[in-house]
């Protein structure tokens, strides 16, 4: 008899019972310590810019971005504002995602080196932990000192 898992089913009713107000409008909760500087939040986002050049940047949207890597400078022409502005009203969402993936990175690095991948132990070895091909330089030469007592 073969070992089969059991389905995992959703109710279909249970869904559409929940209001749509009570939906989560994104997929994490991160806050940062201190509100925006300038600007209002909205749900949509955070409205940044004076005048006419107000825009509203949804900070998912730039969570999600910062943990794919993209740069300030490419953040801020993705949203069309000046990078000083994006800078300084999304830095703690910005800093939060590239610390996350980070994380992962380390956390997939030692599952590798765990599961007997060579090279990914040795170099965790060497970057971690001190190690290196080359044993210390050390005065080799000199004789031990040996006692008779």
């Amino acid at each position: 008899m073969a070992n089969k898992k059991p389905e995992l089913t959703v109710d279909e009713t249970e869904i559409e019972a929940v209001a749509p107000e009570q939906k989560a409008t994104h997929k994490w909760e991160f806050k940062p310590r201190q509100e925006p500087k300038w600007g209002t939040v909205t749900k949509e986002g955070l409205i940044v810019g004076r005048g006419t050049t107000k825009r509203v940047i949804p900070p998912d949207e730039v969570y999600h971005l910062a943990t794919l890597g993209c740069t300030y400078k490419e953040l801020a022409d993705w949203f069309g504002v000046p990078e000083d502005t994006l800078r300084y009203n999304f830095k703690p969402y910005v800093e939060k995602a590239r610390e996350e993936v980070k994380q992962r990175l380390r956390q997939a690095q030692i599952k590798l080196a765990l599961s007997g991948n060579a090279v990914m132990l040795i170099w965790l070895g060497k970057n971690m932990l001190g190690q290196s091909d080359q044993p210390a330089n050390t005065d080799t030469n000199k004789i031990l000192p040996w006692t008779d007592d």
